[in-house]
């Protein structure tokens, strides 16, 4: 048995539909929701357009127009929200969703098309732009050939037994992110100065009034599933979360052409700020409404962490300006800039596939020393990063000026809860990473274990210098475990000493 694509959008006159072979049927991940011996439970109908749409859609998929029992359905996973997972930025999209009159740019090689988990079909109703009101039930269209998402999820999980639904969304509801992006280069290539003092300081009152938006979104989600006769058990709702597009390391980079070259077109601390704070704070709210409406949780804001725009092996499109369209540029020519490329998506699917198998209830997913394969963590990042205070000094294990550049510096100092002052300790790989990315860790420069060397953060890549041990309340690197991280006065570096139990040596 194959795995088919449908893509399906639908007009109310008329249905459109696409297919294609993608792999081999397999056994259901362990944990996963299965309803293949469950008795027909009887839907809500729907109204007559709609059911003229799912009969057709039927007849398509089986050859005759009925309702069948779960138990005799093809099975299928389904994605919903905006551009994010849409496909847009992948370079390659569906007709009619490229232009002129449906800008959705669902692309082919959209996330869910490319799971590891067992469906025969796959279908992504997301579109570009889409803000909840584009989703929930009763809501608006966004182009004359759309349906609104709850009622293609209504149709499709009567003619089919859905085993994930996918929800990623909000970014186009209060916060704006598109918007927002947009203004931040135009500001850039203008030299009109920075975006962060102006978006900064209501960026938090954005979030919090989106959440409630997200939150009922989800509700009417298990309500269209329920009214298709579904229990809320019968499949997994996962709301997965925004990774951050573009940072600041992309100097890093030793094949970085310049930002113009690379589509990084940006103020460097309007990425910082963006990497540290704006993403961060989205993601939270996320989480939030994720945890008030029990759907599982996908934590991807760290997943990009290392692939950024302009990094060597990104996973997000840059600035791109789409010149082919006829009319010359308009709002839609750069439309596929910040978002996702096809490697991206390939993460995304990954990250997807094992938080599946998985079980979890909330998880985080992200790249682990430069691997270029995401890994999923059953842990959410706000839980884990904690600071490392000195014991002798009272001063905190802190990334210089909160920079994350190669080589930069680890001092002892003031405590003050940033981030650049929080650690996660990786116990299965025994790495230290600084809580401001994903992608640097304390490193022994050069690999040089003597006493007086000084700590730096570097681009994580599990080498040996990389590694430390945990030994009481020292911290030791674990190649020479005779040596343990020392604070000496306040506010310098942290270096290697050889081990005497002394409270600069101490940190808990």
């Amino acid at each position: 048995m194959t795995r088919t694509r449908y893509r399906l959008r639908w007009p109310i006159a008329a249905v459109a539909a696409a297919a294609a072979a993608l792999g081999s049927l397999t056994a259901a991940p362990a944990g996963a929701a299965d309803t293949g011996t469950k008795a027909a439970v009887a839907s809500v109908p729907l109204s007559p357009a709609l059911e003229a749409i799912r009969a057709a859609e039927a007849t398509r998929i089986y050859g005759s127009p009925e309702e069948r029992p779960l138990g005799e359905r093809k099975t299928g996973l389904i994605s919903l929200g905006d551009s994010e997972i849409s496909g847009e930025g992948v370079g390659t999209y569906e007709a009619p969703t490229n232009g002129p009159t449906n800008w959705c740019h669902r692309s082919p090689d959209a996330a869910i098309h490319r799971t590891g988990i067992a469906a025969d079909l796959t279908f992504n109703v997301s579109c570009s732009g889409a803000y909840t009101g584009n989703i929930r039930i009763g809501g608006s269209k966004q182009y004359a050939d759309e349906l609104v998402q709850s009622d293609n999820l209504a149709v499709k999980a009567r003619n089919t037994r859905i085993k994930m639904v996918l929800l990623v969304a909000g970014a186009n509801d209060d916060l704006q992110f598109g918007p927002v992006m947009t203004d931040c280069v135009t500001r850039y290539v203008l030299s009109q100065g920075t975006c962060e003092p102006k978006y900064a300081p209501g960026w938090q009152a954005r979030v919090d009034a989106l959440v409630p938006k997200v939150e009922q979104t989800v509700r009417d989600l298990r309500t269209v599933m329920r009214d298709a006769g579904y229990a809320d058990g019968d499949y997994k709702l996962v709301v997965m979360g925004y990774p951050s597009p573009i940072g600041p390391d992309f100097r890093d980079n030793p094949n970085f052409p310049g930002k113009l070259s690379c589509g990084g077109m940006g103020y460097d601390s309007d990425t910082v700020w963006g990497r540290n704070t704006a993403v961060p704070a989205f993601e939270r709210g996320m989480r939030r409404a994720a945890a008030s409406t029990g759907a599982v949780y996908l934590d991807n804001s760290r997943l990009f962490h290392g692939h950024e725009v302009c990094m060597e092996d990104t996973w997000a499109r840059g600035l791109y300006i789409d010149l082919s369209k006829p009319g010359g540029i308009d709002e839609n020519s750069t439309r596929q800039s910040f978002h996702p490329n096809k490697s991206g998506h390939a993460a995304f699917a990954s990250c997807l596939t094992q938080l599946y198998a998985s079980g979890l209830r909330e998880a985080s997913c992200a790249d682990v020393n430069s691997s270029g394969t995401p890994t999923l963590f059953p842990l959410a990042w706000d839980d884990v990063f904690a600071p490392l205070r000195n014991e002798a000094t009272g001063n905190c294990l802190d990334v210089n000026a909160s920079a994350s550049a190669n080589g930069t510096a680890v001092l002892g100092w003031d405590c003050h809860g940033g981030r650049n002052q929080g650690w996660w300790y990786d116990s299965a790989r025994a790495t230290l990473h600084t809580e401001l990315t994903q992608d640097r860790c304390l490193d022994v420069p050069g690999a040089a274990y003597q006493a007086g060397k000084a700590l730096i953060v570097w681009n994580c890549s599990g080498a040996a210098n990389q590694k430390f041990v945990r030994d009481g309340a020292t911290v030791r690197p674990a190649a020479a475990t005779g040596l343990c991280l020392t604070q000496g006065a306040a506010k310098e570096p942290i270096r290697l000493q050889t081990c005497n139990g002394s409270a600069n040596q101490k940190f808990a």
